[in-house]
């Protein structure tokens, strides 16, 4: 099958009957955000100032106590959903009970068919997009809500100052909830019209668009996982800016709004796909952390490669999931074997090819078979 490429997602010539399709990392669209993040980058690395977010928006009502991060991932899960649709992956959360979502712009953006996963695994799909804010990375998506559905409540981000305390919740590739802690390590006033919260707590890819709490359980801002520079940030977006969304929202349908957000992709070499197909008896061997660190490493190694192979940068993409893979090699168990041998042979099979383009397909190949046979395994399909 023939299609155009997707900044962030490779071509697709040959997709082999009963593989998923390649997990669509983020597109490197919305260009000032992009120089935002940029400029924060390099005054994460002391080329820049931090400041506060700006005049404090009204809190919601505020828990009575400081809670630990088992209390607020043991509060806040039921309401933290995952959104997929097209080989993409993200995270939001319920803001109102009647089937309001936030998530990330960039995880919805020229989709024209999603899916929301609630805590109970039920599936809803995306009817329209009630407001976003391309700039920022911010959307409100809404689902016909079965029930009354569990709310987060919204805090006041303005307060937040560098040091603080933040978790963060979310679901890498749709596995079981993680929650990491940490600090705020700045809060990074990038423009006027843009302040983000740089923090130290690790999000892990696909899980943008995931809640960050306070010390009191209040959703503080959206998690937005961001590679520049050669190096992993992790940002949020202040939740202010959520609150505008919600105080003035302009619904559109989900298609209109995929038809709008589409991507113009530059021409780039078709490549013969050959995804292989592994039986779920490949994964023997492996527990639930070996299945996480192959879900983030090689999510990952997408997130930062796919966009330089969009750019012309064949080589340095390659380089990257080469890397990844002797990565996951060296880190998963022992008992682990089967996604070791079939990472091996992927980096064999590109060793054998004379051009950079085809060897960061072969590799990417090697990672869509796995993230394939990974995915069947936690949906609990049978062979």
């Amino acid at each position: 099958m023939n299609h155009r490429s997707l900044p962030g997602e490779l071509h697709d010539d040959d997709q082999r009957p009963g593989a998923a399709p390649p997990p669509r990392p983020p597109r490197p669209r919305w260009p000032r955000l992009a120089g935002m993040v940029a400029a924060a980058a390099l005054a994460a690395l002391g080329c820049g100032a931090a400041g506060s977010s700006g005049p404090p928006a009204s809190a919601a009502e505020r828990p009575a106590a400081v809670m630990t991060p088992a209390q607020i991932a043991a509060r806040a899960t039921p309401a933290v959903v995952t959104i997929r649709g097209d080989g993409s992956l993200g995270a939001g959360f319920v803001v109102r009970d009647d089937g309001w979502i936030a998530t990330n712009f960039h995880v919805i953006a020229g989709i024209p068919d999603l899916e929301v996963v609630l805590s109970d695994e039920s599936e809803h799909p995306v009817l329209e997009v009630l407001a976003f804010d391309e700039e920022r990375d911010l959307a409100i998506i809404r689902i016909h809500a079965p029930r009354k559905l569990p709310l987060l409540p919204l805090g006041d981000s303005g307060a937040v100052r560098p040091g603080d305390p933040v978790v963060a919740i979310g679901h890498p590739l749709g596995l079981a909830d993680t929650v990491s802690n940490g600090l705020v390590s700045a809060v990074r006033v990038v423009d006027p019209a843009l302040t983000l919260l740089q923090i130290s707590a690790p999000i892990a890819p696909g899980s943008s668009g995931g809640p960050l709490f306070n010390e009191r359980g209040e959703v503080i801002g959206v998690a937005a996982a961001v590679a520049t520079q050669g190096q992993n940030l992790n940002f949020g977006v202040p939740a202010v800016y959520l609150k505008e969304l919600l105080v003035h929202p302009d619904p559109v349908p989900l298609s209109t709004f995929a038809a709008e957000t589409a991507d113009e992709a530059p021409s780039l070499p078709a490549v013969k796909r050959s995804v292989p197909h592994h039986a779920l008896t490949l994964l023997r061997g492996c527990d639930e952390g070996d299945l996480l660190v192959m879900a983030r490493t090689m999510d990952g190694a997408i997130q930062v490669g796919s966009p330089l192979y969009n750019q012309g940068d064949f080589a340095s993409c390659y380089h990257i999931y080469e890397g990844a893979a002797l990565d996951m090699e060296r880190r998963l168990g022992a008992a682990c074997r089967g996604p070791k041998r079939a990472l091996a042979e992927g980096r064999r099979k590109a060793a054998r090819l004379d051009d950079s383009a085809a060897q960061a397909w072969a590799m990417r190949d090697a990672f869509d078979g796995l993230l394939d046979v990974i995915l069947r395994k936690v949906h609990g399909d049978e062979e």
